[in-house]
Order: C-alpha cells, then structure tokens, then sequence
C-alpha cells in the first residue's frame, strides 16, 4: 500500500484455536504515523490479530513482524501501548496510584504520569479509587497507562465501546492528535461510523481479509460514499 518499512508486517499469517482457524493467511502492512482501523463484526478475528501483534497470541503458520522485531520480542515491551477491550487497571487503587505502579514497573519518570492524567483530562479525580468511576472514565485511565513512556504504537481495541458520543468524539481527537506527533494507531471498531475517523482501514469478516487499503481508495474501488457501504458492498461481493 505505501513505499515506508510498515510497523505491523503480517505475511501468511494464521491463528488456530480449537481446531479453527480464527485468523486465516493475511498479509498486510501497517504504516507508521496513520491511524489504521481494524474493523469488522464481531466474531471476525479482530482482537486476536491484536493479541498476536502485542505478541500474546500464539501463531499457527506465516510472520508477523511489529517495528521490526519478531511479535512478542522482549524488546517491544516498552515500545507497544495495548488497551484491551475491559480496562487493565486496579479497581482497589486510585488513577494517580495505578499510574505510578505501572510507572515504576517500566521504568518511566515519575513526571509522565501527570502528563499522561492530564493527556486524558483526568487530573481533576486523579486520586478517585478507579473502582468508584464510570466505565468511560476507566477507558481513559486504561489508555492512560498505556499511554506511559510514550510507545511507538498503540494498539487499542474497542477503547470507544460502551462511552457517551461527547466521549467518543473527544477520544478519537485524542487519537488524532497522537497520530500528528507520529506515534501510529491501530484501533479495533465494529462501529462503521468510527471507521471515518481512520487514514487507512483493514477490514476483517469472519478471520479474512476484505480490504487494506486507505479508506478513501476503499470508497473508490467500491463506488462508495462511506465506509458502511462499502463493507457491505465486499462482504456481499464475497459470499
């Protein structure tokens, strides 16, 4: 799709669990600095490719390289951000406190973390057991964390689900602003709309890919004026 080295390479890749194959020999190239969306129904192998670029998922055949290394190198652990879809934070400990704990576990300036808790607009119930808050607010103390020492990637899946539209919209600005600064974003969504917000697109149905391309090369090879008919024009084309 683009000349640049990609930050996610995934050639042939397949995952097996169960006897069935969840993700089946998918090739593909993530460019860095563009927020690329990963977007398809659920049930369609999205959150296992996620795992498998954050490097805990299993592969069964094919490679997958994540900026350059081997997914799952012990030196990507402090290059990669990875918000799961249920928040990875300690409900028993306040924002500020589950921030200086995973600070402290990476090694990262205790300065950071007001700059993060502020990157999310959560300085004002900082010190608020994370157990007491709304679920949006703990979305955003999730990728707070995952936000610490300032990761080359994102990887986040479905960081918008369940969160009010104001919510959302000021999230996916959040996203672009990163993108601006040259982190690169992978985000999961099964909600089309979301889907506007990306450069590039990979559509996924049922562990295959439909489409990689950049969302406005998708809305022309597709005839389209946006991205939910033009899913639904290759899902139907595919059957």
């Amino acid at each position: 799709m683009h000349d640049a080295d990609p930050v996610v390479a995934a050639k042939g890749l397949s995952v097996v669990r169960a006897g069935a194959r969840v993700l089946d020999d998918l090739t593909f190239g993530m460019q860095a600095g563009n927020i690329t969306g990963l977007i398809g129904p659920s049930g369609s192998g999205k959150t296992t490719l996620m795992r498998a670029v954050v490097g805990a998922q299993e592969i069964a055949h094919g490679t997958l390289d994540v900026l350059g290394l081997p997914a799952g190198s012990k030196r990507l652990r402090q290059r990669i951000g990875y918000v799961t879809q249920t928040p990875a934070v300690y409900p028993d400990l306040s924002a500020l406190q589950n921030l200086r704990y995973f600070a402290a576990i990476l090694g990262v300036n205790k300065a950071e973390v007001d700059h993060v808790l502020k990157i999310v607009d959560m300085q004002r119930i900082g010190k608020q057991l994370v157990g007491t808050m709304s679920g949006g607010q703990q979305a955003r103390v999730s990728l707070a964390v995952a936000l610490l020492g300032e990761p080359e990637l994102l990887v986040l899946d479905e960081p918008t689900v369940g969160l009010d539209p104001v919510l959302r919209k000021h999230l996916w600005e959040l996203f672009a602003d990163l993108a601006r600064q040259g982190r690169s974003l992978l985000v999961s969504s099964h909600v089309m709309d979301e889907a506007e917000q990306c450069s590039d697109l990979l559509l996924l149905r049922d562990g295959k890919i439909l489409s990689f391309s950049s969302k406005q090369e998708l809305l022309d090879k597709t005839h389209t004026a946006n991205v939910h008919d033009a899913f639904l024009a290759l899902a139907e084309g595919d059957r």
